[in-house]
């Protein structure tokens, strides 16, 4: 049963939570676009400032040719003294001269750092110098990585050869990038922790319809189906609310419906029987004549009952979108045969087309005609002392009209308000004869089809009844019926 299945309540369940979801992925997807983002500026920087590193040290070999050719020096320190004076270091580099005695010439002023007090490196370099060729090469020191050309440098008429020397602080070339990469990652780790804050209470107000529905929906029971979810959002999750009040409404419309036709019909069943039941048990089983009395009258009720239950039917069967059928029909004719079968209805009334509507529209032709045919019915049984009964369709606008009139006594205008309302009998000049849901059924066919069923009557001056529907022209050809 519903109302046991709403009992168990649903658990929130933490990585079942489409919240928790929803914020995981927005993260997951914010941290790997800042991921590769700046990873990739990163390497790039990184790659170019160590291209530049490289420039450098490349750029020197020459310089080092040139001016060791052009100092003038004639021996091997006045050389590498001129060498060392004209190729100073910038920022983050660090030049000296090994002689061939094995003492260390450096620049004037000051240097970043001093390789040549590193007894490690000195001894590296003589040894990857010592077939006199030029060296690039990459040491770590205590305290930085750095990144060195060696040239030796010899002139004629000597045998000694000196180095020269030129490096470049890698770390600190680095460092700027290295430092704008850790702000990024701060930065970025903010903007997550900001993009998580966000995103929870964005997508808790999103999915807050959702969780009201769940709520609703828990509550909600088969006796009472009233409760509605609060609407606050213009979105489309907002639109999901609405959607489901919708269906909510049209649900309890059909239980209301359902529980009022129980209620109708336990009503109008419960007088036929109670009439058979009476005369059944105050008969004289003795008189024959009081017998066949109580026997006309039984088969009587069961007949009302009977056309009771078949009117109820159709009203159920006409209730059902499934079973409506558009198709291109042609107005004029579906009137002139509605005509012709309702003149089976009654010989004593004159049956007339006043006017037809020459178009073909997509229309239920069955349906329609059902629902003319309940009309002149009504007609029939209503205003039975009316000579004339006429039938008649037109188009107006985007409007399709469709009618039967009579001159009967008329309806009652507070009558009028209700006479479409199942097994509403008894208006006013009319009798009180059949179930009273003939003109519902034809209420039920006109909405089905968009439109209305309405009637126009004063007491006294007969009635017109319409169906009003939305004219859906059908004229293409080979359309036409």
């Amino acid at each position: 049963m519903l109302e046991a299945q709403v009992d168990a309540r649903p658990r929130w369940r933490p990585f079942r939570s489409v919240r928790l979801q929803i914020l995981a992925s927005m993260l997951a997807v914010a941290a790997a676009g800042m991921l590769v983002a700046g990873t990739t500026a990163f390497l790039v920087q990184r790659a170019s400032i160590l291209a530049g590193v490289e420039s450098r040290l490349t750029n020197a070999i020459p310089d080092v040719s040139f001016i060791a050719l052009d100092s003038g020096g004639t021996t091997l320190e006045e050389v590498l003294t001129a060498v060392v004076q004209r190729l100073r270091p910038g920022t983050g580099e660090s030049t000296f001269a090994l002689t061939g005695a094995g003492s260390a010439i450096i620049p004037g002023g000051e240097v970043d750092f001093h390789l040549e007090q590193d007894p490690a490196f000195v001894d590296r370099v003589l040894a990857e110098t010592a077939n006199r060729d030029v060296v690039k090469g990459t040491a770590v020191t205590a305290d930085r990585a750095v990144r060195y050309v060696a040239v030796p440098i010899s002139i004629e008429g000597s045998d000694q050869t000196g180095v020269f020397v030129f490096a470049v602080d890698v770390d600190g070339a680095l460092a700027p990038i290295n430092d704008a990469f850790r702000t990024f990652a701060i930065v970025a780790a903010g903007a997550l922790a900001l993009v998580a804050l966000v995103g929870w209470f964005v997508s808790g107000r999103l999915l807050a319809p959702i969780r009201r529905l769940r709520e609703t929906a828990a509550r909600i029971t088969a006796s009472d189906v009233s409760e509605r979810i609060e609407v606050t959002g213009t979105d489309d999750v907002s639109d999901l609310a609405v959607t489901v009040n919708g269906m909510l409404d049209r649900l309890e419309s059909a239980l209301t419906g359902q529980r009022q036709l129980l209620d109708d019909v336990g009503h109008e069943l419960k007088t036929p029987i109670t009439i058979v039941r009476g005369h059944l048990e105050l008969m004289n089983a003795g008189s024959p004549t009081d017998v066949d009395e109580t026997k006309v009258l039984a088969i009587d009720e069961l007949d009302r009952m009977s056309s009771l239950v078949r009117d109820i039917s159709d009203l159920a069967q006409s209730q059902r979108p499934m079973r409506l059928s558009l198709e291109p029909t042609d107005i004029a004719a579906l009137t002139e045969r509605a005509r012709v079968k309702a003149s089976a209805l009654s010989r004593t009334h004159q049956w007339n087309v006043r006017q037809t509507a020459d178009v073909t529209a997509r229309v239920d032709p069955d349906r329609l005609t059902q629902a003319l045919l309940q009309l002149a019915a009504n007609a029939v049984t209503h205003a039975p002392d009316s000579p004339l009964v006429e039938l008649g369709s037109t188009v107006r606008g985007d409007r399709l009209y469709l009618w039967v009139r009579d001159d009967g006594p008329g309806i009652d205008p507070e009558v009028q308000k209700t006479v479409f309302e199942r097994f509403r009998r008894g208006a006013v000049g009319r009798g009180s004869s059949g179930s009273g849901l003939g003109l519902a059924i034809v209420a039920v066919i006109a909405e089905a089809h968009g439109g209305i069923a309405r009637v126009d009557s004063r007491p006294g001056a007969g009635a017109t009844f319409f169906i009003d529907i939305p004219f859906v022209p059908s004229t293409s050809e080979g359309e036409h019926p």
